[in-house]
C-alpha cells in the first residue's frame, strides 16, 4: 500500500508542473568549474548534472550540495543554483559517511520487514542516527510477542545478510519524496512509532512537511540525504540482534551490522575486526554524538586528509 500511495502522489506532485521550466544549475566544483547547466525544474536531479561532467562524477558522486544544502543525488532540483559533489574521498566526508550509515539501515529494515513474511509481524521503530565511530549501523525493531525467545543464530544473521546482498545487488535507486503530514499519516497509520515520527517531523517546518525515502518497493520515513543506489554498497553484514532496556511494554530489538561502500574495500583482516566490533550493542548514543563533535573540532584546527568509514 505504501508504495502505491508514494507513486499517487509522486504523480500528484509532477502533474503541478504542466509545462517544463528551465533552471541554470552553476557548477562549483574543482574541475570544470563555473559550467553552467540548462535543466528541467523538478525533473532534473544532481546525478543528471553529473551525467553532463563525467562518468567519474556519475559513478563516485554519492551526495551533492546544492547551495550549500546537502541534497540527495535522485532528489529533483527546484530552482536555479550553485551546486558541487561530495564523494568518500573528500577531505571531509563526514556528510557522505552518515549517509551511507543512515542507507545501509534502510536496507536492513527492508531486509527485517521481509524476512518473516506474514508468519510474524514486525514493526519497525526507528533507525539511530549513530556516527560511523560508533562501529555498527543499527535499526530498532519489535517483532511478534511469539518471538520474544528467539535469539537469532549466526545461521539466521547469514540468511538476513544474503537477502541484503540480494538487495545491493539489484542497483536500486534511492528516491526522496517530500509530502504533506497527512499523506505521511496514511502511508503508516498502523505504526504507532512511525506516525509519532512523522508528527515530530512535521512539526518542525511551517509547512508540516515530512520526508520519505524509497528503494524498490520499500518506503520508510527518513529525513535523509541518502547514497544514490544500494550498489554503492559493497562489504556489507548484519551482525547482531541486541535486547533493549526500555520503558516500552513491547520487547525493542536492536538489530546492527557493518558495511564498506564499494569505493572503501578492505582487506579480510580488517574486515573481520570491523564485524567483531559491530557485534558489540551500540547503546550509548550521546557518547558517540560527543566523540563526533570532539573528533570534528579537532580536525578543524589540523590540516590533512580525513580519515573516512
Amino acid at each position: 500500500m505504501r508504495n502505491e500511495l508514494f507513486n499517487k502522489e509522486k504523480k500528484r506532485q509532477l502533474s503541478l508542473h504542466p509545462r517544463i521550466e528551465k533552471i541554470e544549475v552553476k557548477y562549483t566544483g574543482k574541475s570544470h568549474p563555473g559550467s553552467v547547466f540548462v535543466m528541467n525544474k523538478a525533473l532534473s536531479t544532481p546525478y543528471n548534472c553529473a551525467m553532463h561532467l563525467s562518468e567519474w562524477h556519475c559513478k563516485k558522486s554519492v551526495l551533492a550540495l546544492v547551495d550549500g544544502e546537502v541534497w540527495d543525488m535522485y532528489r529533483p532540483l527546484t530552482k536555479s543554483c550553485e551546486i558541487q559533489f561530495l564523494t568518500f574521498k573528500d577531505e571531509d566526508p563526514e556528510e557522505v559517511n552518515k549517509a551511507y550509515w543512515r542507507s545501509c539501515a534502510m536496507i536492513m529494515a527492508c531486509v527485517l520487514k521481509r524476512a518473516f513474511k506474514d508468519e510474524y509481524s514486525v514493526t519497525l521503530v526507528r533507525a539511530p542516527e549513530v556516527p560511523v565511530i560508533s562501529g555498527a549501523f543499527c535499526y530498532d525493531v519489535i517483532l511478534d510477542s511469539r518471538l520474544n525467545d528467539w535469539k537469532p543464530t549466526n545461521d539466521n544473521l547469514r540468511s538476513l545478510t544474503r537477502d541484503a546482498s540480494r538487495l545491493i545487488h539489484e542497483d536500486l535507486p534511492f528516491e526522496t519524496l517530500r509530502v504533506g503530514a497527512k499523506v505521511a499519516h496514511e502511508m503508516f497509520q498502523h505504526n504507532k512509532y512511525k506516525m509519532e515520527m512523522i508528527e515530530q517531523k512535521a512539526s518542525q517546518n511551517m509547512e508540516g512537511i515530512v520526508t520519505l525515502h524509497r528503494f524498490g518497493d520499500f518506503v520508510d520515513v527518513s529525513e535523509g540525504p541518502h547514497i544514490p543506489r544500494t550498489s554503492f554498497c559493497f562489504q556489507y553484514e548484519i551482525t547482531a540482534a541486541h535486547n533493549l532496556q526500555t520503558d516500552q511494554s513491547d520487547l525493542i530489538r536492536r538489530f546492527q551490522g557493518v558495511s564498506l561502500p564499494v569505493h572503501l574495500k578492505a582487506h579480510h583482516t580488517v574486515w573481520h575486526r570491523l564485524l567483531e566490533r559491530a557485534k558489540k550493542l551500540v547503546s550509548l548514543i550521546k557518547k558517540y554524538m560527543e566523540a563526533a563533535a570532539e573528533h570534528h573540532e579537532a580536525k578543524e584546527g589540523t590540516e590533512g586528509k580525513a580519515v573516512s568509514i
